[in-house]
């Protein structure tokens, strides 16, 4: 994939737990179209589109009357695939991103590496177990399926919080502000895999 090549994909997962469809555009306006039948969960894919930059279309049904694990779960499971398929080659890539994003009396730092390697540190106390209808456990499996399928590294933590909506909030916004930072075509590099190894 060159720089010029439009950055997008699509992607679609059914099982008898979820159907959910992925679009992504990575070079995007931050526009989004969301629907998985979780409200404060699609709040927070909508700070991954406006934050990050990145068009997003997900649409979800999953099987909620258990609960929210299996839509969560497979929506960050697609999202990594398709921003893996979007990504391409990585050419021309900055392929590191951070950020740290404070909301009120929370504060988080996310860290993200395009290393083709999946690898998850998360560390966030959060205060609550529910944030209205959105377990908060599976913030941590969202994520898990997001760097098991996008092949990234990836640290979160969240370092002052008190409120578990803050929390999540930063902690999301910050991983779009990494992931976009991380994904930015550099001038300095066009065409070229940012690793001594030559692949990624």
């Amino acid at each position: 994939m060159t720089s010029t090549a439009p950055r997008t994909a699509e992607v679609s997962r059914n099982t008898a737990e979820t159907k959910i469809t992925v679009k992504v555009n990575l070079d995007g306006t931050g526009q989004s179209r969301l629907s998985t039948g979780i409200g404060f969960f699609d709040h927070m894919l909508d700070q991954i589109a406006r934050h990050g930059l990145i068009d997003l279309d997900i649409q979800a049904d999953g099987d909620l009357h258990i609960d929210g694990h299996h839509t969560v779960e497979d929506v960050g499971i697609s999202l990594g695939q398709a921003v893996a398929l979007a990504v391409g080659d990585k050419k021309g890539i900055r392929r590191y991103g951070h950020a740290y994003v404070p909301l009120d009396e929370a504060l988080s730092r996310v860290v993200i590496d395009f290393s083709g390697r999946p690898g998850l540190v998360m560390h966030v106390p959060f205060k609550s177990g529910m944030i209205g209808t959105f377990d908060s456990q599976l913030a941590f499996e969202f994520f898990q399926g997001f760097v098991n399928h996008a092949f990234v590294t990836l640290h979160i933590d969240n370092l002052k919080g008190e409120n578990a909506h803050h929390q999540a909030e930063t902690v999301f916004k910050a991983f779009a502000r990494a992931l976009r930072a991380a994904l930015e075509l550099d001038p300095r590099s066009v065409g070229t895999i940012p690793s001594t190894k030559g692949s990624l």
